[in-house]
C-alpha cells in the first residue's frame, strides 16, 4: 500500500521495527571523512564521504521515496545538482529548454554549458510547439513548472510523450511545488531537479540540491559522476534537510492557504496590474495544474503599475523580508530584475514578461491576517 506523503516524510519502511543507532529518533550526523575497513577487500558499505555518507544516504532514500524515484542524489546546492546532471551530455548535444527559468539556470546554460559545446533552444514550453524544435542532435527537454518567476504551467504528460517519441530525456525542475504537490516522474519525466534550499529544507538555513530518477541507467552514470566531481551534500546539511522534510506537508499546506488569500487580495488593489498565481481560476495554466498536481503552491508573482511603486514596496516591507530566496517559513519578497534574474539580458527578461514593475512573493506560514495587514500598510504608502 502506498503510504501518505506526510508519513513518508517521517518514516522509511525499511527501518521500521529496528532500533539501530541506539534507538535514536533523530537520525545521526555521521561527521566523518573516511571509514575503517574490517579487512582487505571488505567494506562496511562506506569508504569515503565524497562517495557515500550514512546521513546523506538516509536523506537520499527519503527524497527518492517522496518523488517515486529509484535513486536520489543530494548535492551542495540546486545549481550543483543541475551542473552534475549536465555532465550526462557531451559537446554538440542540443537541449530544448524553458525560456522562463530561474536566472541561475540561465546563467549556467549561457556561460558554462554553451562554452562546453552544448546547444540550446529556449521556448515558452507552456505555449510553443516543442516538437518542432527537435533536431537530430537533441538529447533532452528541460522545464520548470510552474516557471520562475512568471508562473507558466507546462503539461508534463504531454511533453513526456514528445520526449519518448524522440528518445529524449525529460528533466523537470520541481522546486516550486515540491514532491508534496507534484511528482513529475509519475507523469512521465525521467529526471527531477530540486533546489533543496527551498521547500524541502524549508527554514532558510542551509543550501542543498537534489537529482531524482527512476531509471537505472541514469542512476548508474550519476553515481559515478557524483563521486568523481565531488559536490555531494555534507553530513550536517543532510541532517538539516532530514529535519526540514519532516514538516514539509504542514508547511506546504499552510503556505498555500496564505498564498491563495494574498493572491486574491493583490488582485483587488488598484496599483496591481497583474497577478500570476496558478490557484486563480483566471490563470491560463489553472486547469493543467489541477490535472497534474495536488496543489498550487505558495509562489506569487505580480506586476504593479510603475517601477517607482515596485521599489517603494521593497523599501517599506518590514515583517515580510526583502530577500532573494523562497520556500522557507518566512514570507519573502524579491525583485527579479536586480536579484534572481540580474544576469539575464534585459531583452530576454522583457520577452519573458519580467519588467521593472515585477515582484515575486514567496508566502510563508505566518498568520495570514498579519501578512494582509503588512501589505495593507505598505500599499497605503503608495501615492
Amino acid at each position: 500500500m502506498d503510504r501518505g506523503i506526510n508519513t513518508r516524510c517521517l518514516h522509511l519502511e525499511e527501518t521500521e521495527g529496528k532500533t539501530d543507532n541506539y534507538g535514536s529518533l533523530s537520525f545521526p550526523i555521521y561527521q566523518t571523512a573516511t571509514y575503517a575497513h574490517p579487512g582487505v577487500g571488505r567494506s562496511t558499505g562506506y569508504d569515503y564521504s565524497r562517495l557515500q555518507n550514512p546521513t546523506r544516504a538516509h536523506l537520499e532514500k527519503i527524497v527518492a521515496g517522496l518523488e517515486y524515484g529509484t535513486d536520489a542524489f543530494a548535492l551542495s546546492t540546486g545549481m550543483a545538482a543541475i551542473t552534475l546532471l549536465f555532465e550526462l551530455f557531451k559537446p554538440g548535444d542540443h537541449i530544448i529548454s524553458e525560456a522562463d527559468l530561474y536566472g541561475g539556470s540561465i546563467r549556467l546554460f549561457e556561460h558554462v554549458s554553451k562554452k562546453n559545446g552544448y546547444e540550446f533552444t529556449f521556448l515558452n514550453c507552456s505555449e510553443s510547439d516543442i516538437e518542432a524544435a527537435v533536431k537530430p542532435n537533441t538529447k533532452a527537454i528541460y522545464i520548470e513548472t510552474p516557471t520562475n518567476p512568471m508562473m507558466n504551467v507546462s503539461d508534463i504528460t504531454h511533453i513526456s510523450e514528445i520526449a519518448k517519441k524522440h528518445d529524449l530525456l525529460l528533466i523537470v525542475d520541481n522546486t516550486f511545488l515540491s514532491p508534496y504537490f507534484q511528482n513529475p516522474l509519475k507523469l512521465g519525466a525521467d529526471v527531477v531537479i530540486h533546489s533543496g534550499t527551498k521547500f524541502l529544507g524549508g527554514h532558510n538555513d542551509t543550501l542543498a540540491g537534489f537529482i531524482v530518477t527512476n531509471r537505472d541507467d541514469i542512476s548508474e552514470k550519476l553515481r559515478f559522476l557524483i563521486k568523481t566531481t565531488g559536490a555531494g551534500l555534507a553530513a550536517f546539511d543532510s541532517w538539516l534537510l532530514i529535519r526540514g522534510i519532516k514538516t514539509l506537508g504542514l508547511r506546504m499546506e499552510k503556505a498555500q492557504k496564505n498564498a491563495q488569500v494574498l493572491a486574491e487580495w493583490l488582485g483587488k488593489q488598484k496599483y496591481v496590474k497583474e497577478v500570476f498565481y496558478p490557484g486563480l481560476p483566471t490563470h491560463p495554466g489553472h486547469e493543467i495544474i489541477k490535472k497534474q498536481a495536488r496543489g498550487f503552491g505558495s509562489m506569487i508573482t505580480f506586476n504593479v503599475d510603475t517601477q517607482e511603486h515596485a521599489l517603494k514596496i521593497l523599501e517599506e516591507v518590514r515583517m515580510i523580508k526583502y530577500a532573494e530566496s523562497l520556500g522557507g517559513t518566512e514570507t519573502l519578497i524579491t525583485y527579479p530584475t536586480t536579484q534572481t534574474h540580474a544576469d539575464v539580458p534585459e531583452e530576454v527578461r522583457l520577452k519573458n514578461g519580467i519588467t521593472p514593475c515585477t515582484l515575486r512573493l514567496s508566502t510563508g506560514i505566518e498568520d495570514v491576517e498579519d501578512l494582509v495587514a503588512e501589505l495593507e500598510r505598505v500599499f497605503l504608502t503608495l501615492i
